[in-house]
């Protein structure tokens, strides 16, 4: 990769561009399910395992992935992609937060490629990422087979320093020089996407991101 490469930034979605995370996105397409009884045995199964997706979240990203994306095992492919677009004007835009538009802004105007890398579905953030202008993204896949989800995602599974493998091997492919790059994120769980470009931004940073951003003398930003 040349030193003189073209720089980016690279932004998680969730908690950073937008205030909704994957549990959101999954209790809406709960309420979407055919029939009354599998719409509310699909809610409170949701729900009990909310407490649930929270320890193994604060345990390890990567087993909170392996656990969480379980819960679409048996989803129609079809029905998933279907109600995407209302995901993304009942759920996703509303929670944009009010300073993510003018920080793309600011980024796309000193020349930077804009890319998310992010552990949300592809089918879930397609919308939202062309309504932000972003230029490119990479995001967790279901498996699915005879068109309904197995519960597995297809590797390389997005997150922590899954994360940052990509965006090396993606700066090599694409001439970015990363040492000039930002990349933006709310959750400690990313700090390998961070550490490896020259400008990491904690942006409504969880409190272990905020002392590590401190430690480091890193920018932190508030978009809400």
């Amino acid at each position: 990769m040349s030193k003189n490469g073209q720089a980016a930034a690279f932004y998680d979605l969730e908690g950073t561009l937008v205030s909704t995370n994957l549990v959101h996105t999954l209790a809406f397409y709960s309420r979407r399910q055919q029939g009354l009884f599998t719409t509310i045995k699909k809610s409170v199964g949701t729900l009990a395992k909310l407490p649930l997706f929270g320890v193994t979240d604060l345990y390890s990203r990567n087993v909170f992935n392996e656990f969480f994306f379980q819960s679409y095992k048996g989803e129609s492919e079809d029905r998933l992609r279907y109600f995407s677009e209302e995901l993304f004007e009942e759920v996703l835009k509303p929670a944009i937060f009010d300073g993510t538009r003018e920080l793309i802004a600011q980024s796309k105007k000193i020349g930077q490629k804009q890319i998310v890398i992010t552990g949300a579905l592809d089918f879930t953030i397609d919308r939202i990422c062309d309504y932000l202008e972003i230029d490119e993204y990479v995001s967790n896949r279901l498996e699915f087979v005879n068109g309904y989800a197995t519960g597995r995602i297809l590797p390389p599974v997005m997150a922590s320093a899954t994360k940052a493998k990509w965006m090396r091997e993606y700066a090599e492919r694409e001439n970015i020089n990363l040492s000039e790059s930002y990349a933006y994120s709310d959750s400690i769980s990313d700090l390998p996407m961070l550490s490896i470009v020259g400008h990491p931004v904690a942006v409504n940073p969880d409190f272990r991101l905020k002392q590590t951003a401190i430690q480091h003398d890193w920018a932190v930003l508030d978009l809400k």
